[in-house]
């Protein structure tokens, strides 16, 4: 059977191994911001969970965030909790019910969430396939084949993103 509809072009994806107690992960949201107003829904952000041991927090945190993204506002509760990842240092996994409560999802199926440990495959599988792509720490980011380390500084990162993204779509529209 023929189909004469034109062919839908699926925009990249940008993965964002981030991890949710990092302060240089929140130092990248002006980024990851600045490329969904200039992009929109022609660039897919996918966040890839990638908790390091060196944050407690962190695996809770990552499962906090599915959770997040079940209950349909993933996006905002990772810009709520790494805005304030000093208090989440403090406050442990109450502090990630206290955003849920904040942002009008349901805090009790948060509290369950972390309790039965639904998403803890996914933040593993995440987990796994950064580790065998060859990230180290976070923010990376993983656009095109490409994989761009923020750990180490933002600097002239959005703009690379940027480039790539832009020969992407130049290239699905050829």
């Amino acid at each position: 059977m023929s189909d004469s509809s034109p062919a839908r072009t699926e925009a990249p994806v940008l993965d964002v191994w981030c991890e949710l107690q990092c302060p240089d992960c929140r130092s990248a949201l002006d980024d990851l911001r600045a490329l969904r107003a200039r992009y929109g829904d022609r660039l897919e952000l996918r966040l890839r969970h990638f908790p390091l041991e060196k944050h407690k927090h962190a695996f809770a945190a990552a499962q906090a965030a599915e959770e997040a993204t079940e209950q349909g506002q993933g996006w905002a509760y990772v810009e709520a909790v790494l805005g304030r990842v000093e208090e989440l240092d403090r406050k442990g996994e109450p502090f990630l019910v206290d955003v849920a409560r904040e942002l009008g999802l349901d805090a009790e199926e948060f509290d369950t969430a972390l309790i039965d440990g639904r998403h803890i495959l996914i933040v593993d599988a995440d987990q796994a396939e950064g580790k065998a792509i060859g990230v180290t720490g976070t923010p990376t980011y993983v656009i095109g084949g490409e994989r761009l380390d923020g750990g180490k500084s933002q600097e002239g990162l959005r703009e690379r993103i940027e480039e790539i993204t832009d020969r992407l779509l130049a290239g699905s529209q050829a």
